[in-house]
């Protein structure tokens, strides 16, 4: 959209019909709660607005709200009069929110003496912008956070504002990724000089962040921008090899593209791949994220670093059985987050064989289930069973055993051949 200048000198500014046009975008009629329901100076400010005006508006948007009184009490009076939940954000600077018919309002006390002061404490010039509920001819712009949204720049408020919440440090780099804006240099040197303050920061918030911007179109290259400011040095043990810059620069929209991976693949597998290669399972463990993803990152950056090299398909199409099937069975959910470095002819038809859900290598499953073997050839449940079943799935796998009658036929001549071995059958390789 064209974006109209902001009043150089003005806090209060009214530039060519931005703030009527914010609100017509923010439908305040299909809002939970009317307009009324708020103190007369209550102010939209933050995501909602810049959004607003950059009409990037999700359905029911996040909206923050400042008061000049007691915010908790607000909300819990809201609560009550309006219904929905209330939860207390922040006791000591008075902050609460309200989730109520699938929206999310947070309101908080002002900070400072006027709505003006408030936007200078906060992060970043676009989100220091507030729209008056009161006049809906009025954007609140003090910092030039418009002039900012028309030049797609990130300019931070303050050097002292990012150190307030240190988390505002990676913010800046997850908003620039998400918007397609580019870091003002003296913002960017901020981050950089202040990157260590980011330890002191709880892991679940540091990794909420992390989660959005691997999911930005191009959090490829933001994340490596984060490698190299020192944002994740706190989450990391070793430096930030050449093959993870190698293969993180690989982790792309172009290339998910390339390989034809379905909307719903590309929002689940890229950033998975892109958090793979920049943090590893004990990492995520740190920043609290769920057993799942440490598991899923721990495992598929064992395989990366496995299959690394030049030719990372070749060395997958070499593996031997064993290591194939273990590769499948460690992969069966996250796959497709292996193959983006990949050449598009050779990761393509493995996706394809993987999309069939009906293909035993590439969704491996027993062959006939333990208790069966037991019943049918008469053996105890033991290391040596756990090892029949491997290799009747391997078998399974390969073409080898198509059925239940198959599969016991080939256990009889494992058994045997075990037998003869001392008690340890051959294995294919």
């Amino acid at each position: 959209m064209h974006m109209p200048g902001a009043a150089a000198d003005g806090a209060i500014v009214t530039p060519a019909g931005a703030a009527e046009l914010a609100w017509q975008r923010l439908e305040p009629e299909r809002w939970p709660l009317p307009l009324d329901a708020f103190p007369s100076e209550a102010a939209l400010v933050g995501g909602a607005v810049r959004d607003a005006l950059l009409d990037r508006l999700a359905t029911a948007p996040d909206l923050d709200l400042v008061v000049e009184g007691d915010a908790v009490a607000l909300c819990k009076q809201l609560g009550r009069r309006h219904g929905g939940s209330s939860v207390v954000l922040d006791a000591e600077r008075s902050m609460a929110r309200l989730v109520i018919g699938g929206w999310s309002i947070d309101l908080a006390r002002r900070d400072g003496a006027s709505l003006e002061a408030d936007l200078h404490r906060r992060d970043y010039t676009i989100n220091a912008m507030a729209l008056p509920l009161a006049d809906h001819q009025q954007l609140v712009d003090p910092l030039g956070g418009l002039e900012h949204l028309r030049t797609q720049q990130l300019v931070g408020v303050a050097e002292a504002n990012l150190l307030d919440d240190p988390l505002r440090l990676l913010r800046g780099l997850r908003l620039a990724a998400q918007l397609g804006f580019a870091l003002e240099p003296s913002t960017e040197r901020w981050i950089e000089l202040h990157h260590g303050a980011i330890a002191g920061v709880a892991g679940e918030r540091v990794l909420a962040e992390l989660e959005k911007l691997a999911a930005a179109p191009c959090g490829e290259g933001w994340l490596a921008r984060c490698l190299e400011l020192g944002l994740l040095a706190p989450w990391r043990t070793s430096g930030w090899s050449q093959a993870e810059a190698h293969r993180l620069a690989l982790c792309s929209a172009a290339n998910a593209q390339r390989l034809a991976l379905t909307a719903a693949e590309r929002n689940t597998f890229l950033p998975l791949a892109r958090l793979a290669n920049s943090l590893d399972g004990r990492a995520l463990e740190q920043l609290r994220s769920s057993r799942k993803l440490q598991k899923q990152v721990a495992t598929l950056r064992r395989w990366l670093e496995h299959l690394e090299g030049a030719e990372p398909a070749q060395q997958a199409e070499a593996l031997s059985e064993a290591e194939r099937l273990q590769l499948h069975r460690d992969l069966e959910d996250c796959l497709p987050a292996l193959l983006l470095p990949w050449p598009a002819e050779q990761a393509q038809i493995w996706l394809a064989r993987w999309r069939d859900h009906h293909d035993r290598l590439f969704h491996p499953r027993p062959a006939i289930d333990g208790r069966s073997l037991q019943q049918e050839l008469q053996i105890e449940a033991s290391p040596l069973l756990g090892e029949l079943l491997r290799y009747l799935m391997q078998e399974q796998a390969f073409g080898r055993v198509h059925s239940h009658d198959e599969a016991l036929q080939q256990a009889r001549q494992w058994l045997t051949s075990a037998d003869h071995a001392g008690g340890r059958a051959p294995r294919r390789d």
